[in-house]
C-alpha cells in the first residue's frame, strides 16, 4: 500500500520565494550536477567576476558568501572586535544580532519609528567612539520600509569615515526602480559603504547559499580574506549564471509577488490591522495590543500558516493567492 503525505498550511516565516526555478535554470543546475565530483574554486573567482560584470564593477569590488548571512558574518569578523558597537535599529533581521554576540560584539539597538521606518536621525545619534559598525536595510526586514536616497545621503555625511556602514538592500529587486538609492554613486564617494545583496529572494535561489557585497576595493579585500576554501558550490555559480540569463522571466514572477503583496496588505488593512506600505516580498502586521497579537498567532498556528514572531508584530511572507486568502481568512 502506498501512503502520500500530504503538507497542509503555508510556510510564510522565511520570506522564501513561493515559485520553484524557471526551467532554464532548473536544466543549468541539473546540468551542473554532472561535476559533483569535482571541487569547486578553492576561492571563488568566477562567480564574484560574473557578478561584477552585470554591475558594471571591477571583480576586486565584489566579494561572494554563503548567503547573505555568510556576507554580514565576513563584514561582522573584519571590522568588529570583541566590545565594538554595531548600531542597528530594532526589531531586525535575526542574523545581525546573532552574529555581532557571535565576533562578541555589542549590539546597539534603535526603536523603529511609529510608522515602521528606521529612524536615521536616532541611528546616527547612536554611533560613538566605540561604534564600529552601523547597519541599515532598505527595504527594511521585516517592515518592508524603505529610506529615500536623500536621508541616506545625509546619514552618511553624518557618519564618521571610519564607521562601516552596512547597507542591505536583500529585496531590492522588489523596490520600484524610481525608489531606489543610488547606491552605485555613493560607494565612489564613501569608501565606507558596503552594500549587500542576495539570491535567496527574488532569484530564488535560497536553497544556493548565494549572497555578495560590493564596496571600495580595499575594504572588500578585507572582507575576503575571511572566505573559507570551497566555501561556495559550483551549483550556486550555474544558477546565478542561469539567473541572469533568464532575468526577463524572473522579473514577471517578482511583479507577480508585488501584486499579491499589495492584496496581502489591502486585505489586512480591510479587518483594521495596521501593515507599512512594503516594498518587499513580506507585509509586517503590527499595532496590536498583546491580547491580540496572541489571538493572531494562535489563528495562524491552528490554520498550519507559519509565520515570523517578532516582538512588535508580526512577519508574513507573500505567497500565491490561496496563501493571501488563507491569510486573510485567520486573521479574520
Amino acid at each position: 500500500m502506498t501512503v502520500q503525505t500530504v503538507q497542509l498550511g503555508h510556510q510564510l516565516s522565511l520570506n522564501e520565494n513561493p515559485y520553484g526555478p524557471l526551467p532554464s535554470v532548473r536544466a543549468a543546475l541539473t546540468g551542473a550536477l554532472v561535476a559533483a565530483n569535482r571541487y569547486p574554486e578553492f576561492l571563488p573567482r568566477t562567480l564574484p567576476g560574473l557578478i561584477a560584470e552585470r554591475l558594471g564593477y571591477a571583480p576586486e569590488r565584489v566579494v561572494v558568501g554563503a548567503g547573505a548571512t555568510g556576507v554580514i558574518m565576513h563584514i561582522l569578523q573584519e571590522f568588529v572586535t570583541p566590545g565594538a558597537g554595531v548600531v542597528m535599529a530594532t526589531p531586525t533581521f535575526d542574523g545581525y544580532p546573532l552574529l555581532t554576540d557571535t565576533v562578541g560584539g555589542k549590539v546597539v539597538e534603535v526603536p523603529l519609528t511609529h510608522n515602521g521606518h528606521q529612524d536615521l536621525a536616532a541611528m546616527s545619534a547612536a554611533i560613538d567612539r566605540h561604534t564600529a559598525v552601523v547597519v541599515l536595510c532598505s527595504p527594511h526586514n521585516p517592515t518592508g520600509t524603505c529610506i529615500r536616497h536623500g536621508a541616506f545621503v545625509e546619514f552618511l555625511e553624518r557618519t564618521d569615515p571610519s564607521v562601516t556602514v552596512v547597507f542591505d538592500e536583500a529585496y531590492i529587486d522588489f523596490v520600484p526602480p524610481g525608489d531606489r538609492v543610488d547606491t552605485a554613486a555613493l560607494v565612489e564617494r564613501h569608501p565606507n559603504l558596503v552594500v549587500m545583496r542576495t539570491f535567496s529572494k527574488a532569484y530564488g535561489l535560497a536553497a544556493l547559499r548565494v549572497g555578495y557585497a560590493f564596496g571600495s576595493a580595499p575594504v572588500i579585500a578585507r572582507i575576503r580574506r575571511w572566505q573559507l576554501p570551497f566555501g561556495m558550490t559550483a551549483l550556486a555559480e550555474a544558477g546565478v549564471r542561469a539567473c541572469y540569463a533568464a532575468e526577463d522571466e524572473l522579473a514577471v514572477r517578482t511583479e507577480t509577488i508585488t501584486r499579491e503583496c499589495g492584496r496581502l496588505t489591502a486585505g489586512l488593512r480591510e479587518l483594521g490591522y495596521r501593515v507599512p506600505t512594503s516594498a518587499a516580498n513580506f507585509v509586517y502586521l503590527s499595532g496590536c495590543a498583546p491580547a491580540e497579537l496572541d489571538r493572531l498567532r494562535a489563528g495562524f498556528a491552528r490554520d498550519g500558516i507559519q509565520v515570523k514572531h517578532c516582538a512588535t508584530g508580526i512577519r508574513i511572507t507573500v505567497g500565491d493567492t490561496a496563501a493571501t486568502e488563507a491569510v486573510v481568512t485567520a486573521a479574520r
